[in-house]
């Protein structure tokens, strides 16, 4: 048995649904390695040799009309869903703000809110994205979504390689990204667990390492969390699924999964996203095939042996 994580690197829900439901009855999924291609796993996605699901998105509108088969197959699955309403000069190619928040409304009616987790992440500050913007933004989707989840993530932002060039670009544009004094962040940390705890809200954060946020009553959480599946989904797992996946960074609290997805494959050109840019995933999105076992370009099997995992 194993955790699917559908997907850090990339928006299945959004661009890859039918792709990954063929992958479902098929039975399995290759991955290639990213730094050595020849190197490819062929990794089960039975009903049986699957756990759970976690679908990583923000905006899974696309994906809803097959919840019902999945359901049907016997998969359990939640949702981590990201919503903090930057708009179109952070997330160009998103829904509004309200279109999404419809989404996930209909989402959690439709499998349940314990089974869509909101995040609020990551938070950007900047000459535009202040403090008191934040503050609005927050209290805004949270008193929208108070009966429609159970829990939200936050996280501060990180200036991976890809984003700080972004970060560049927009400065050119006006829009200047810095860090704030510690006491900036610190009051607004305690300003959201506040107004999580007033509405019934589990509050965590994610990779952060910030010595006041458990002061404030926001606890480190496992976006791929074993002890969540077990409660949510009445399951008793084996200890090996309760371990920290080495492969996250240092900060990170997640259990060991397998991912589905692939860096540079993602079609919404966040600003700030770690995962690639707009301009490769383009070029990705041109080889793949929804037929092929691969997400990216076909496989004919002559590569690699791949592995049964």
């Amino acid at each position: 048995m194993q955790i699917i994580s559908a997907s850090r690197r990339t928006d299945i829900p959004a661009f890859y649904g039918e792709w990954f439901m063929n992958r479902i009855r098929e039975g399995y999924f290759i991955f290639k390695n990213p730094y050595n291609a020849k190197q490819m796993s062929k990794i089960s996605l039975r009903p049986e040799d699957v756990t759970a699901i976690v679908f990583w998105t923000k905006n899974p509108a696309p994906f809803m009309k097959y919840l019902d088969e999945l359901q049907d197959r016997g998969y359990r699955f939640y949702f981590q869903y990201t919503l903090n309403g930057y708009g179109p000069e952070m997330e160009p190619f998103l829904p509004s703000v309200e279109k999404r928040i419809k989404t996930f409304k209909k989402l959690s009616e439709k499998i349940g809110k314990e089974k869509v987790i909101w995040r609020y992440d990551p938070v950007i500050f900047s000459n535009v994205h202040s403090s008191d913007y934040h503050r609005e933004k927050f209290s805004y989707i949270l008193n929208e979504l108070k009966d429609f989840t159970t829990r939200v993530v936050i996280s501060f932002v990180d200036e991976y390689r890809k984003a700080t060039i972004n970060f560049k670009k927009l400065k050119e544009e006006g829009i200047e990204i810095y860090q704030p004094p510690e006491v900036i962040i610190k009051s607004f940390a305690y300003f959201m667990a506040e107004e999580a705890k007033k509405l019934g809200l589990e509050i965590q954060s994610c990779a952060e390492n910030i010595a006041y946020l458990p002061a404030a009553g926001i606890m480190p959480g496992k976006c791929i969390d074993a002890d969540y599946i077990e409660k949510v989904f009445s399951l008793t797992l084996p200890e090996k699924l309760h371990l920290k996946d080495k492969s996250q960074r240092q900060e990170c609290g997640c259990v060991v999964s397998k991912d589905v997805g692939v860096y540079d494959t993602c079609l919404h050109g966040c600003k700030y996203c770690y995962a690639g840019s707009y301009e490769a995933g383009k070029k990705n999105y041109e080889k793949h095939d929804p037929n092929s076992p691969l997400l990216i370009g076909k496989y004919d099997g002559g590569e690699a042996e791949p592995t049964l995992f």
